[in-house]
């Protein structure tokens, strides 16, 4: 994998750029200026970052696989040690699929009804290849989510849920109780 060195990902101006950010040359970033992504992250081919209003934040070690996209117009968060697996997508905007309005971006507003609401993604959290996450979903510290899985609410911390809707499969430990996270600090990590 090919990666943006420092000095080109410096040019597309992002919100905020932490240190040791690898970032796919085959990767697409529209917005940079809304998106904010801190210390050893990791972002793969073909991956999309599209900010809206809201932006993209990305905590510290976060992991973004291949073919996976971020996108809409409400805030999408992703907090320290958490990572989407190969095509996952994530939506802070979504249209009204009732059939009572129109749907697609080359319409006016007037006659759509887009759904715009934040995704949080937190602490520890790791979602599956496949999965989809749709706008307002929270998902607290700690959760796990089996590929192909629907994301649509609210779910509890380190629980495992998976399926279309996801639902509770069970608990997940705690990753804390078995690493101490304040030594990764001390590692060295470097770019490839």
């Amino acid at each position: 994998m090919s990666f943006y060195n420092t000095e080109q990902l410096n040019k597309m101006n992002f919100k905020h750029l932490g240190k040791n950010v690898l970032i796919s040359e085959k990767c697409s970033i529209y917005n940079a200026a809304n998106i904010s992504i801190g210390n050893n992250c990791r972002i793969d081919d073909f991956a999309i970052l599209s900010a809206g209003d809201g932006g993209i934040e990305l905590g510290n070690y976060i992991h973004i696989a291949c073919f996976s996209t971020l996108v809409g117009k409400g805030k999408i968060t992703m907090k320290d040690f958490s990572g989407l697996s190969g095509r996952v997508s994530v939506y802070s905007s979504s249209d009204d699929y009732s059939g009572s309005v129109l749907i697609g971006p080359t319409l006016p507003s007037e006659f759509t009804n887009v759904d715009h609401r934040p995704v949080y993604i937190g602490k520890y959290a790791i979602i599956g290849c496949g999965s989809v996450v749709l706008p307002g979903s929270i998902i607290s510290e700690g959760c796990g989510f089996g590929a192909l899985s629907l994301i649509n609410g609210e779910y509890n911390s380190y629980k495992l849920y998976g399926g279309i809707p996801a639902k509770y499969i069970k608990d997940r430990k705690c990753v804390e109780d078995h690493i101490d996270i304040d030594q990764i600090s001390k590692h060295k990590t470097s770019k490839k």
